[in-house]
């Protein structure tokens, strides 16, 4: 019997967090410890299964299925494929550093890493699943953790903003379930397993399948966030404690992005083709919306947090198109934001540590006095504004081009998004780094060894993807291809 790698993947760390609370609430060395190892185990799990992974190979590998439930033919079904793997990397990548960026939490140690630890099982779950009553578990469960760690270890707001997230996403995931039942009545025999349900909605008839699709894309809607389902993200990132802002950035809005590649277009194809214009419509609104609001932000978190919904509109811009260029670069999208939008929540979360507040007004002239802390935030800023040779400028690149043939339009309209985030981001940097430096900040320490460890992988990954974006491109592109080709009855 093949080893069940998937299923380790997935559950090392609800292992890790049993383990946690096994341990003494006192003994907070050791709860971090635990946590440090079973993020790290995870992530050792995931470059293995990337060491084995054949991105040519049809279908999916590391396939685990089991009888679960075989009264209503639910199976444990998990698989992996070219969409799902860079999504695993960037979730235990993550995973892993905003771990080691969660030491700064002082309160309630034990119960923050265990439900840390559930919401990093839930997520990669999401990602792995292939039984749609399987994903739904995953997709739920991921929102009871994020509502404790926003409610409990937050800001201010904390229990305003984890209330709207936790709401806007159950109401969501009410309209997913529904269509999901839909499917599985509707199938012969009745299944939930994703590959199978494919030939079941490809051919129901077009108003059924588009009815099915608004149920599924409400759903991922709110979770990209897509514009007007988007407010829940700014107040969910400002209150968050840092490391929860790197997830949710990071790895949570990948999960509507997800479902949109995995679930709604390929079950409901002739629908997905359907609403093209309106989901390019959507995306631009995104860029530009997202944009414009980012640069009236006084608040730095703030301003991060509206970029990833300028960022996002790529995702689904690139999705818009129906072209494997287009898939390409909105799958790329998903996993470049994460690293380079994590990178730039950690970096705020480093000057608030020190300076107790985001306010962009009372910096100035960091940059002579915080050398190292403003090379970071540079490089990390200029890949959000999409220089090119550093990743934000391949994924955003590819979903342009991907797309203009399909809405030209809508696709130079777009590109107003990428004006506007270098004029938010260089003002952002004049406000922080340029200028006089302000004398309260005298004696502001650079950044620590334990952050430079957080930083500089994502550092590293974000140079060197957008110097040679076949990392992830090479992953991807077979089966997205394939993605395109059953959509559409083109070659891929």
């Amino acid at each position: 019997m093949a080893c069940p790698w998937l299923t380790i993947l997935t559950f090392l760390p609800l292992l890790g967090a049993l383990i946690t609370l096994a341990i003494p609430r006192d003994r907070v060395t050791a709860i971090r410890t635990v946590a440090t190892v079973a993020t790290a185990l995870t992530l050792g799990v995931g470059l293995l299964l990337l060491a084995q992974f054949y991105p040519a190979a049809e279908g999916y590998q590391f396939v685990e299925r089991i009888t679960w439930i075989p009264g209503a033919n639910i199976t444990y079904y998990l698989g992996l494929d070219g969409i799902s793997l860079p999504l695993i990397l960037l979730t235990a990548l993550l995973g892993f550093l905003a771990c080691l960026a969660s030491f700064g939490i002082q309160e309630r140690v034990k119960e923050y890493f265990a439900l840390y630890l559930l919401l990093e099982t839930a997520m990669l779950g999401t990602f792995l699943a292939l039984d749609l009553f399987l994903f739904y578990v995953f997709w739920e469960v991921v929102l009871v953790p994020m509502y404790f760690l926003i409610g409990i270890w937050g800001g201010p707001r904390r229990e305003y903003a984890a209330i709207k997230f936790f709401l806007y996403t159950l109401a969501g995931s009410v309209f997913m379930l529904l269509a999901i039942l839909f499917l599985f009545l509707t199938s012969s025999p009745h299944t939930f397993a994703i590959p199978e349900l494919a030939a079941t909605g490809a051919a129901l008839a077009l108003r059924v399948q588009q009815w099915l699709f608004l149920g599924f894309f409400v759903a991922f809607a709110i979770k990209v966030p897509v514009f007007p389902f988007h407010t829940w993200l700014p107040d969910a990132h400002v209150e968050a404690p840092t490391p929860i802002s790197v997830l949710l950035a990071g790895v949570l809005l990948k999960m509507g992005g997800y479902g949109l590649f995995r679930i709604a277009f390929p079950l409901l194809p002739t629908a997905a083709r359907a609403f093209a214009v309106p989901l390019a419509v959507l995306a631009v609104i995104n860029i530009i919306y997202g944009a414009l609001v980012a640069m009236a932000q006084t608040d730095f978190k703030k301003l991060v947090a509206y970029s990833s919904v300028s960022h996002m509109g790529f995702v689904l811009l690139g999705l818009s198109a129906f072209t494997t260029m287009g898939f390409n670069g909105a799958l790329l999208q998903m996993f470049t934001h994460g690293i380079i939008t994590g990178g730039m929540f950690l970096l705020v979360g480093v000057l608030y540590d020190r300076a107790h507040t985001r306010e962009l007004a009372a910096f100035g002239g960091l940059g002579a006095r915080l050398p190292v802390y403003a090379g970071l935030l540079m490089v990390f800023s200029l890949a959000s504004l999409g220089l090119p040779g550093l990743a934000g400028f391949v994924s955003e690149f590819l979903s342009l081009l991907g797309t203009y043939a399909a809405h030209r339009t809508l696709t130079t309209l777009s590109v107003l998004g990428i004006v506007l985030a270098a004029g938010y981001i260089l003002l952002m940097l004049q406000r922080v780094l340029l200028g006089p430096l302000n004398p309260r900040w005298q004696t502001l320490p650079d950044v620590t060894r334990r952050e430079l460890i957080t930083l500089v992988p994502l550092l590293a990954l974000t140079i060197a993807i957008g110097v040679w974006p076949a990392l992830i491109l090479d992953l991807q592109a077979p089966t997205l291809g394939r993605l395109v080709a059953a959509l559409t009855g083109l070659p891929g």
